[in-house]
Parts: structure tokens; C-alpha cells; sequence
């Protein structure tokens, strides 16, 4: 049975490959993340496809960042889609735009905070200021709840440090970098197993690699929902 904190990333190259995943997951998922790498391989018409035919959850993963009025005017837009996450970056003008792009529809505006393939030395050579990343990552989501965000995008070591804000009542928290035991990390550096990312405080987490590589993407996914449906990922969120 799909439970929808588990949201699998569509990290393929087109529309038809995501078209092919899904069916072979069939229905032990209800959510999906489609990002940039699909924009171009009709990333936004598979998103309108699997919510408007197939009934599912979409998470379009944009990571918008611009002047406040073209991020309303592109979130305006994404609007009629009726999707149900769209992500853009934390900075508060950023997030006031988004908000007021998305005013009148369901769809939740979440702040991107930190990569989570980003570590202290890459923030360092993005001269990005000092401190320890768990502290930054927890001032940029209290600034993005404070513009509005509905949400945020953290790694699941941040979940805990952030759920804790006052500010993160009733606000959700995404977190992608989700690995489970034994699964290849790729390009991740800050992650954690399905249980303990929904253990520390995430709403829902999103897993791509460990699925869509898998030779049965179906078990995969199912053995992620066992994990998910184990006492170690039942701590109450909030």
C-alpha cells in the first residue's frame, strides 16, 4: 500500500523513461518528484500526465531562483497544473515571490536551505559565510517559514535541528538524500536511512537512485515502505 512520505524522484532522462518507471512501480507509490534534468525531455507534461490521468502526487523540484517578479510570474504559471510541491531557493524574497505567485491554488511553496550534495568545503568555495552547515541550514528555514514557505528542503541530518523551530509548526519538511542500508550514495554527502530521516522530524522523504537503478524498481520500492512501517520511523513529527 503507497504511503506518501515516500516520494520517488524521477531522476531520468524523458518523459517516456518516467512513463515506464511508474507503470513498473504501479501502485506501491503515489508520489513523485520530477526536477530540471526531465525539463526538457517533457518533464512538466509527464507532471500534468501522472496528476491529471493517474491520480497521483506531484512534486516539481525547480529550485527556482530570480528577481521576486519573474519567480512570481513563473510560479503563477506552474499554478494551473494544480501540482502539489514546487520548490524554490530560501532566500525570504524568493519565497514572498513564490507565495504570491502560487496565491489561490493548493500547491506548496518549499525553500530550498543546502544542497544536500553540499558540505562545508563546497559552501567555502561558494564563498558562502562561516559556520557550521546544520546552523545555516536551520537560520535559512526560520527565515524562509518567516517569508511564507510552507515548507522546506533539508538533508535528513538537519531534520531534527529544524523541526525543533518554533517557527516549523504546522510546516512541512522534505528531505532528499535518503539512502536505504547499503544503498550507494552517489553524489550525496549528507544522508540517512528512510526510518531515521522520518524518525528525526521529515514529513516526507524522497529517494531516486536506490529505486529507478534497481532491477526490480517495484521491490525496491516496497522494501523502502517496509522500512518506513517499522517502530524506529513512527516518532511523532511534531
Amino acid at each position: 500500500m503507497a504511503d506518501d512520505r515516500f516520494i520517488v524522484a524521477l531522476d531520468v532522462p524523458n518523459a517516456l523513461a518516467g512513463q515506464q518507471l511508474v507503470a513498473q512501480i504501479g501502485d506501491a507509490v503515489n508520489f513523485y518528484k520530477i526536477g530540471l534534468g526531465m525539463l526538457t525531455g517533457g518533464g512538466l507534461a509527464l507532471a500534468n500526465e501522472l496528476k491529471q490521468e493517474h491520480g497521483k502526487r506531484i512534486f516539481l523540484d525547480m529550485k527556482l531562483f530570480d528577481i521576486a517578479a519573474t519567480v512570481e510570474a513563473a510560479v503563477r504559471g506552474l499554478a494551473q497544473f494544480d501540482l502539489d510541491f514546487l520548490t524554490v531557493h530560501g532566500d525570504p524574497h524568493v519565497v514572498r515571490a513564490a507565495k504570491e505567485g502560487a496565491a489561490g491554488s493548493e500547491m506548496k511553496i518549499l525553500a530550498v536551505t543546502i544542497l544536500t550534495s553540499l558540505d562545508r568545503s563546497d559552501l567555502d568555495e561558494c564563498l558562502i559565510q562561516q559556520g557550521d552547515l546544520a546552523d545555516l541550514v536551520q537560520h535559512r528555514a526560520d527565515r524562509a517559514f518567516q517569508a511564507g514557505a510552507d515548507g522546506v528542503i533539508a538533508s535528513p541530518h538537519e531534520a531534527a535541528v529544524i523541526r525543533a523551530l518554533p517557527s516549523a509548526k504546522d510546516r512541512v519538511i522534505v528531505t532528499p538524500g535518503v539512502r536505504p542500508v547499503g544503498a550507494d550514495l552517489g553524489d550525496q554527502k549528507r544522508v540517512a536511512t528512510p526510518a531515521t530521516a522520518v524518525a528525526d522530524g521529515a514529513d516526507h522523504i524522497v529517494v531516486g537512485r536506490p529505486v529507478w537503478t534497481a532491477v526490480d524498481p517495484r521491490q525496491a520500492a516496497q522494501d523502502i515502505l517496509h522500512e518506513l512501517q517499522s517502530p524506529q520511523a513512527h516518532t511523532p513529527n511534531r
